[in-house]
């Protein structure tokens, strides 16, 4: 017999403590957004403490099973910047920096492009397809899948040659679809040729190279995974957590300089996925197990969205109606 909730110390296991009427009836309240979402893309951009937990790899594995299991089509484009600062440690290859940006010499490009194709994606790959044959690895040189422009940023007032970093400037997403058609899950690292030699690899941003591929796939969603719980009007603050912003408003902060520096990329690509034709783009806790379906499959929903329209926000800020024991499930599982 199920458990009856407790006070402080206990701890809600959805395996016992939930009785066989109640998980049907959290299978049927995912039921309006599972009609929702049925056949649409959603690119997913995995990065920061969810890719070095092992619990939290584990979790969000059999997310992407199950979002493929129940009709959607997920995407997931990776970064690495933990593993590369380890291997690169570990080889003895220090690391420089300008104005705060790490230098990227063709040695440690080498590196870079073995840990991201050669490591996170293998790892990503197999941690999948242990519940089926489902994920394919391939990067943004496969199948000339992004094209990428050297970054030359502005430190110090002037232009600024930081290596082999670059910016995707154009994408080919035929493969991509073909491994959708074909109901496997791509999982896409994040080194593109450079436009100008396709024989030189550059290092390109996770989350811009998610919001590109997003808005070539015509995806429904960009969802970023980060290490906090979304935007917030003060980072300090932690009840300042904004939930929902248009498009406009989320310029405005940009704009503005209102959002905490390590934010601004993720932020910057969310905008850019939005203007591309995505529906929808969010910035999410990815230390929170499951967290992909909180957003996608409840009511409650997690983290920061932002919406492409007016309408699509006003949508947004009214729940489905049978949204309401999920919401009360995560309430429960907070406490």
């Amino acid at each position: 017999m199920a458990t009856e909730l407790k006070g402080a110390g206990f701890h809600f296991d959805v395996h016992t403590d939930l009785r066989a009427d109640q998980k049907a009836e959290v299978l049927i309240d995912a039921l309006p957004w599972l009609e929702e979402f049925a056949g649409q893309r959603i690119v997913v951009k995995y990065g920061g403490n969810a890719m070095v937990d092992e619990h939290l790899k584990r979790c969000f594995a059999e997310d992407m099973v199950f979002l493929r299991q129940v009709g959607l089509h997920p995407v997931v484009v990776h970064g690495g910047g933990p593993q590369i600062s380890h291997m690169l440690k570990a080889l003895g290859i220090k690391s420089e920096f300008k104005g705060g940006l790490r230098v990227t010499t063709p040695e440690a490009m080498d590196v870079v492009r073995m840990v991201l194709t050669g490591k996170v994606s293998r790892e990503l790959v197999g941690l999948i397809n242990a519940h089926g044959p489902f994920a394919v690895g391939l990067s943004g040189e496969d199948g000339a899948l992004f094209s990428a422009m050297q970054r030359k940023p502005i430190i110090d007032g002037k232009p600024t040659d930081i290596g082999l970093v670059g910016d995707v400037v154009s994408v080919d997403a035929s493969a991509v679809e073909d491994l959708i058609s074909a109901g496997r899950i791509p999982v896409v690292s994040s080194v593109a040729p450079d436009e100008d030699d396709a024989t030189e690899v550059l290092n390109v941003n996770a989350d811009s190279a998610a919001a590109a591929l997003a808005a070539a796939l015509g995806a429904r969603k960009l969802i970023i995974l980060t290490d906090v719980d979304g935007l917030y009007e003060n980072f300090e603050d932690k009840s300042s957590l904004i939930s929902n912003l248009t498009l406009a408003e989320t310029q405005d902060m940009l704009d503005k300089g209102e959002i905490d520096r390590g934010m601004i990329p993720k932020l910057q690509s969310c905008i850019h996925a939005l203007r591309g034709g995505v529906f929808r783009a969010h910035i999410i806790n990815g230390t929170t197990p499951h967290s992909l379906l909180l957003e996608l499959l409840t009511d409650a929903g997690v983290g920061t969205v932002m919406h492409s329209t007016e309408a699509a926000y006003e949508n947004d800020t009214h729940p489905h109606p049978l949204g309401v024991f999920a919401s009360r499930l995560v309430e429960n599982l907070d406490e």
